[in-house]
């Protein structure tokens, strides 16, 4: 059903790659003339159109699996594609941080938490998912 634990923990997930939208990852402490993510003193996903693209792909995903709850095994699929999404956005953007000219002047910022925590839900929906098709095959054993 809709209102199982998974359903919360999905829509968490999708929250967090959304909220990435309105929250700096890493700031420094003024302009950068010769970088090309901190000509703003601030690095977020508005920097680069494949970071926007991953971490939207990955909110869509996790936020249209909550009405996936009576098929299980996709919802299990998309799941784990979500989480690579997530995982693409986090890799693409740890190398172009550490590859730009200002790097060493950056400071993290409180966005920086927001795929973390969306692994972190991910991998709980993950878990609660499965515990649901355990107990569906249980019962259709017994049956």
């Amino acid at each position: 059903m809709i209102q199982r634990i998974q359903s919360i923990f999905l829509f968490l997930a999708s929250g967090s790659c959304f909220g990435l939208f309105g929250a700096d990852m890493a700031d420094t402490p003024q302009p950068v003339a010769d970088s090309s993510l901190f000509q703003d003193a601030s690095f977020d996903l508005f920097d680069d159109p494949v970071l926007m693209g991953a971490f939207a792909l990955a909110g869509v995903l996790f936020l249209a699996n909550i009405f996936l709850f009576k098929n299980r095994k996709l919802q299990m699929k998309i799941n784990i594609a979500g989480a690579v999404a997530l995982g693409v956005g986090v890799g693409y953007g740890l190398v172009r941080l550490f590859t730009d000219s200002a790097a060493s002047m950056a400071l993290p910022d409180f966005g920086v938490a927001f795929p973390v925590l969306a692994m972190v839900f991910a991998i709980l929906a993950s878990h609660y998912i499965k515990s649901d098709e355990k107990l569906v095959r249980s019962a259709d054993r017994l049956r």
